[in-house]
């Protein structure tokens, strides 16, 4: 059995990470959505939100599960049978940086690693934007997935 390790940060999920994990689950016999904690970044949302938000918007896809992953994703794929890594790329200066990652990853005894390219039309969406889109108080509903929009907008206005 083959199994997707989608990883990333998901500060907030977008409809784009939500076509991936999809696509993934097409491609694969089981998906792992790896909510990364990445201690170089600061989150707009905590762990917990974040997991939460993954949780309501790959509800349905019957192949797919979520862990919160602490630490290394090479180490963290270990702990499956027959792991690829699956990440999407919007434009080629992503590539050029997962192609970055995919070697770091390698050499810590990562499996393989498996791009996918943005949908037509998803190519400006990113987790960035959201934000941005947040900070602002501007309609998110095109960008983020249908069920995670209530947690983030509830958890937002606590």
């Amino acid at each position: 059995m083959r199994t997707a390790i989608v990883s990333g940060t998901f500060d907030p999920i977008t409809v784009g990470h939500l076509d991936v994990i999809l696509r993934a689950s097409r491609l694969f016999d089981r998906v792992v959505v790896a909510v990364s904690q990445n201690s170089e970044k600061k989150c707009l949302l905590p762990d917990e939100i974040r997991v939460n938000a993954v949780k309501a918007a790959i509800k349905g896809i019957e192949n797919a599960e979520i862990e919160l992953c602490g630490g290394l994703l090479a180490e963290f794929c270990c702990r499956y049978e027959s792991p690829v890594i699956v990440r999407g790329a919007r434009s080629g200066s992503e590539f050029d940086y997962e192609r970055s990652l995919y070697i770091i990853n390698k050499g810590l005894g990562a499996p393989e690693t498996v791009v996918l390219p943005a949908e037509s039309g998803m190519d400006h969406i990113s987790s960035t934007y959201v934000r941005e889109l947040l900070k602002y108080g501007k309609p998110i509903d095109e960008v983020v997935p249908a069920g995670a929009i209530e947690i983030i907008e509830e958890y937002l206005a606590k």
